[in-house]
């Protein structure tokens, strides 16, 4: 049996002998199939031609895991790891025995959650060479999920996973759209919450490759949800980072994106 992976995404699906003939997540409009046509890989076929994962520390308890060569969007997820058990976040469209070995050395994993349904990657492959810990879903996505597998878990609201870690749903890009509120002053955001490469401004999209916007009426709720607790440092999934000061990075950010989207700035100026 094959292990399913969109070639455009990476978003995992059934495993069987036939690819699947097409990928909803792709040709939602906040996603795209590429101009070629829908294209399937596999973790098999990855494997085979060298795909790996590679682990670096972004800061104490805080790991960054990226699949190279990059396949699909080709997020970086995040291993946090507390005293009571880790979190695995926006997992990765790859997985095989060594990268599992690597996030068990670091203490293994009680929970896998994502922020949206374009990251949910290989996460329930992540779940069963993990030992099983369960996927959380937002409930407003679960639709979405292609691999339907007993790991699957829904949640919505704000969900404490573990001690100090808070699943908290935002909206925005997907209606379950969600972040990780962590008591040590770090937000992880996925691209609900999208830090830009100055690290001091962010910025919020209801689709980032089609450039289609949010309202004003979505990004102030958005960025009041976000901005509800403390934090200093807010990590996207691509690598982009706000380092310091970052509640008001996304405070200032979602005025002016308000601004321009309302009108209420003069593009002469």
């Amino acid at each position: 049996m094959v292990d399913w992976l969109c070639a455009a995404c990476a978003v995992e699906f059934p495993a069987g002998d036939e690819p699947p003939a097409s990928c909803p997540i792709c040709e939602d409009e906040r996603q795209y199939v590429p101009p070629g046509g829908q294209e399937w890989t596999s973790l098999q076929a990855l494997q085979r031609a060298g795909e790996r994962v590679t682990v670096t520390e972004l800061e104490p308890d805080l790991y960054a895991l990226r699949s190279e060569p990059k396949i699909g969007i080709g997020q970086q997820s995040m291993l946090l790891r507390t005293p009571e058990g880790n979190l695995l976040w926006d997992p990765t469209g790859y997985v095989d025995e060594a990268a599992a070995a690597a996030v068990q050395d670091l203490g293994g994993v009680a929970v896998i959650a994502t922020s949206h349904p374009h990251m949910f990657g290989a996460q329930t492959s992540w779940s069963r060479m993990l030992g099983d810990p369960p996927v959380l879903v937002h409930t407003a996505d679960r639709d979405w999920v292609q691999r339907d597998e007993p790991s699957i878990r829904t949640w919505s609201g704000d969900e404490e996973v573990l001690p100090g870690v808070t699943l908290r749903t935002i909206g925005g890009h997907f209606p379950g759209s969600a972040i990780v509120h962590w008591d040590r002053g770090v937000v992880l955001a996925g691209d609900t919450v999208f830090p830009g490469p100055s690290q001091r401004w962010v910025t919020f999209m209801r689709s980032f490759p089609n450039a289609i916007p949010l309202s004003a009426a979505v990004v102030r709720r958005t960025a009041d949800r976000v901005c509800e607790r403390p934090f200093d440092r807010l990590y996207g999934n691509l690598g982009n980072v706000v380092p310091v000061d970052a509640r008001a990075a996304v405070l200032r950010s979602a005025e002016r994106y308000i601004g321009w989207v309302s009108g209420a700035f003069d593009d002469l100026t």
